[in-house]
């Protein structure tokens, strides 16, 4: 079984720079505090490192 992460949405995308605002759609978030359940692979841990002030790991699993 393939490694995933459970990632939450803690940031709003109002008043950020559209490109961060893309990426969180990317990932599938566009509500606060919505979870999503993510495979852990290096493009998916990019993407958070680009905006870890909108969003959190909440747990690693597998």
């Amino acid at each position: 079984m393939a490694k995933t992460i459970v990632v939450k949405q803690i940031g709003s995308p109002i008043r950020r720079p559209a490109i961060q605002r893309q990426t969180l759609i990317g990932l599938g978030l566009n509500k606060m505090h919505k979870t999503r359940e993510l495979e852990d692979t290096p493009s998916i841990r990019g993407m958070i490192r680009k905006i870890p002030h909108l969003v959190e790991i909440v747990e690693e699993r597998g």
